[in-house]
């Protein structure tokens, strides 16, 4: 091989490993742009609802009370933040201040919307097995078309009626039987 030939080989090697290895690729540094004071105060607010439901979940956490009722299967919870409410003598329709008291639990199912509900309807001890069977079932479901009415999902609500079985003041008195006039409300699935 004459040198001539030798340096155009050796030329002829040093381009093929430039091609190869190819030129260096620029790295490219992106400015982020600044935040500005509308997205931190955004994103603050954000924090803050955040931090606020994880408040809110914890205490409605704290608020369940685990129990097991005869009928139904598995664990069912009591919450002190849905309330009861009561009824006249002999009647299902639902009275004012009720009705606040339901929008209060529907604003609480609304935070939760995986809660699943059971509303019990109870009377007094007056009348009849199979008449206050019908007036629990009544009140029962309209305490569900209620809450209904408020936004909630009706394959979130079950309903069962009592009638006088299950008296929350065992009294034989107006006072105890207006307590055990009431729709309550129990959570079956969360």
């Amino acid at each position: 091989m004459t040198k001539k030939s030798f340096i155009i080989f050796t030329m002829f090697i040093l381009c093929i490993g430039l091609i190869m290895t190819g030129c260096p690729k620029k790295t490219v540094v992106k400015e982020e742009a600044p935040i500005t004071k509308e997205e931190a105060t955004k994103a603050e607010a954000e924090r803050i609802a955040k931090e606020k439901e994880a408040k809110a979940k914890a205490e409605f956490e704290k608020s369940l009370v685990a129990k097991k009722t005869p009928g139904i299967e598995g664990v069912v919870f009591e919450s002190s933040m849905l309330k009861d409410i009561h009824f006249d003598f002999d009647k299902y329709d639902i009275r004012p201040g009720d009705a606040a008291i339901l929008k209060e639990n529907a604003a609480v199912l609304k935070k939760y919307h995986m809660v699943k509900i059971q509303i019990e309807g109870h009377c007094d001890e007056r009348g009849t097995i199979e008449y206050n069977l019908a007036l629990g079932e009544r009140r029962a479901n309209k305490t569900k078309s209620y809450i209904i009415s408020l936004g909630i999902s009706p394959e979130r609500i079950s309903t069962i009626s009592y009638g006088k079985e299950k008296p929350l003041d065992p009294g034989h008195n107006e006072e105890a039987w207006a307590k055990n006039r009431r729709a309550h409300t129990i959570i079956t699935a969360k």
